[in-house]
């Protein structure tokens, strides 16, 4: 039996739903390989969607006409946007979800994304022609051929699960584990390597004392993952917090030996930013506590999802540590903490489009890339399936800048960086966060998408329409003057100076006291200008006075980012022999033949490559 596609997508997790979704909607004839069609979307750790920098990706990928941020919206149990405290910049959004509703959500979805088929099978074998992919074949015999492949595996490559010193062959709890396909990757000169990551036990809901935790209640405001989405459509649940205490580090403590991260069983490296709890004590020994966050799992279901107790201790090691803990003291729990590790590819090996620099027409994306993360792998997912379509047709690679996303971030830190460590998205990794918030997702990327071909007439007119409003509130607002007298008794009600003399109402809005809606409530017609029924959705007003509120920020990130620019215009890929310069220095010579960048810039960012060696470099392009 042989197929014949454009795109194969290997793996039916958040990279490969939304590769599946992206080239099937650019035109691209699309099969998505899953070994569970019940399992689609699976959350194979927390059933939750966003976080900080994560909750930025999720709005990126819905400005592109991705479907996370949608599917999220429509299962989401809890929202709430992180760092509030802060400024906009770092504002993230999250979401806890419906585990089961979402992968229905999922599945709904890929089932009416035309150009799309869902084949339930094991891919076995990559298929390379004259060095290009060129399909795969499964455990079944069944070829399938198509101009590009991408490999959205997750941990399921040669994945090995540990609970103690039990250790079972598997993806994921209970699904079997892909025995042949690494293999059949790496002979053509791709490297891997193994990396390790675990999930937490589940409990009882029936069995959690919850009058001895802190309930922790999500936020009822106008914030979402898309903007085209309807408004929180299932019952909303609190979240509880309790802790550990020494009585349960005790316990963990005394059966180190047994652990897999600490007897030698695991060898392979697990993500640093969250760690297990036997990790936890290790590292910090001072520490009498550590906060845990008892979450739903979904709407219907006693399952709970103990956040913060990721283990690969002994089944009965982890419940005699639980049942320590005042609200737990009865706990029952639905399965164990467990560590998987799992194969990886060097993401150094690929294009910015995710394109493999060794087999033409083959994509990665996801922790088959050494990422950890929902969204880090439907970002990815995201960008590999409109080069994957691009691909078929011969076009020019659709590649992002550090500037424009997140996605940008991630794919240019994993091709020029590499990873020694599941990585994971933080702001901190973004040298242009005030230009990478939340709230200008769509500013940045809806029209590109649109006219690659993937985000729809629909999307860009929702974009066009919210880009009028927020335009139409900041010219009001930079044209209108409000005088003293209409205005002081309220300035000084709220804490910020009177003015002396008649002043723009964006001068005001630029004051940390105020806000549109504050003065709304003194200014008949902004409230008017605020009302009308194109701005009627607050999302609007809140674009406007943040661009208002940081406008000289945000003008001087653009500049840095401009000059930034000018390297990336450098092309430097194919114009020197880097082991034959010696005034580069031998670490720098090293790492330019190794990863072999695009641009000038790339080269920069690449670790132990000093600005000396790249003034080298210009010096010779000037030549």
């Amino acid at each position: 039996m042989e197929l014949n596609y454009d795109v194969i997508v290997i793996g039916g997790g958040h990279a490969g739903c939304e590769a599946a979704t992206a080239a099937a909607n650019m035109g691209a004839k699309t099969l998505l390989v899953t070994m569970d069609m019940n399992k689609i979307g699976q959350m194979s750790c927390n059933p939750a969607v966003g976080g900080i920098a994560k909750g930025q990706i999720v709005r990126e990928i819905d400005a592109l006409g991705g479907q996370m941020a949608k599917v999220t919206d429509a299962t989401a149990i809890q929202f709430r946007m992180l760092n509030r405290g802060k400024g906009p910049a770092v504002w993230s959004p999250r979401a806890q979800c419906d585990r089961g509703k979402f992968i229905w959500r999922w599945r709904s979805t890929l089932d009416c994304t035309p150009n799309l088929d869902i084949w339930q099978d094991q891919a076995d074998e990559l298929l390379v022609e004259n060095g290009e992919a060129v399909g795969v074949r499964t455990i079944w015999g069944v070829e399938i051929r198509a101009k590009s492949v991408i490999i959205t595996a997750g941990t399921f490559l040669n994945g090995l699960m540990h609970i103690g010193r039990h250790k079972v062959p598997g993806g994921r709890c209970a699904e079997p584990a892909v025995a042949h396909l690494t293999e059949s990757i790496t002979r053509w000169g791709i490297r891997s390597a193994r990396m390790k990551t675990g999930t937490p036990v589940r409990l009882d809901k029936r069995t959690i004392h919850f009058e001895d935790t802190e309930r922790q209640d999500g936020e009822a405001d106008f914030h979402q993952f898309s903007y085209m989405a309807p408004h929180r459509i299932l019952k909303q649940l609190p979240c509880w917090t309790c802790y550990t205490n020494k009585s349960v580090h005790d316990i963990l403590k005394a059966d180190l030996d047994n652990s897999p991260l600490f007897n030698g069983q695991i060898q392979s490296t697990g993500p640093r930013y969250c760690p297990s709890i036997e990790t936890k004590l290790v590292t910090f020994p001072d520490k009498d506590q550590h906060p845990l966050f008892i979450e739903p799992e979904g709407e219907d279901t006693n399952e709970m999802y103990l956040n913060g107790f990721s283990s690969s201790m002994p089944m009965e090691t982890q419940l005699r540590a639980l049942r320590q803990i005042p609200a737990l003291r009865d706990a029952k729990a639905y399965r164990p903490g467990y560590a998987i590790e799992y194969d990886y590819f060097d993401p150094t090996q690929l294009e910015h489009s995710l394109e493999s620099k060794v087999i033409k027409g083959l994509f990665f994306a996801g922790q088959v890339n050494g990422t950890t993360g929902y969204e880090e792998a439907g970002g990815q997912g995201t960008v590999a399936g409109i080069n994957a379509a691009i691909h078929c047709g011969g076009g020019e690679p659709f590649v992002m800048g550090r500037d424009e996303s997140y996605i940008g971030v991630l794919i240019d830190d994993l091709t020029t960086k590499g990873v020694d460590e599941p990585y994971r998205m933080f702001t901190s990794r973004a040298e242009y966060r005030i230009l990478l918030r939340q709230d200008d997702a769509d500013a940045r990327l809806t029209e590109k998408s649109y006219h690659l071909g993937l985000a729809t007439r629909e999307r860009l007119d929702w974009w066009l329409q919210k880009k009028a409003g927020i335009d139409q509130i900041i010219n009001y607002c930079s044209t209108t003057n409000v005088k003293p007298r209409d205005i002081n008794g309220a300035l000084e009600a709220l804490g910020s100076t009177p003015l002396h003399f008649g002043c723009k109402i964006s001068d005001l809005v630029a004051r940390p006291q105020l806000s549109l809606k504050n003065l709304a409530e003194v200014l008949p017609e902004l409230k008017a200008v605020l009302e009308s029924p194109e701005n009627r959705k607050e999302e609007i007003a809140e674009a406007a006075e943040i661009k208002m509120k940081y406008k000289g920020y945000i003008e001087r990130e653009k500049i840095v980012a401009d000059k930034m620019h000018r390297l990336e215009g450098i092309k430097i890929r194919g114009h020197f022999k880097y082991s034959e310069i010696q005034e580069i220095s031998t670490e720098g010579r090293q790492k330019l033949e190794h990863i072999d960048p695009e641009t000038l810039a790339q080269a920069s960012r690449i670790p132990g490559v000093s600005p000396s060696d790249i003034n080298v470099l210009l010096v010779m392009m000037g030549r």
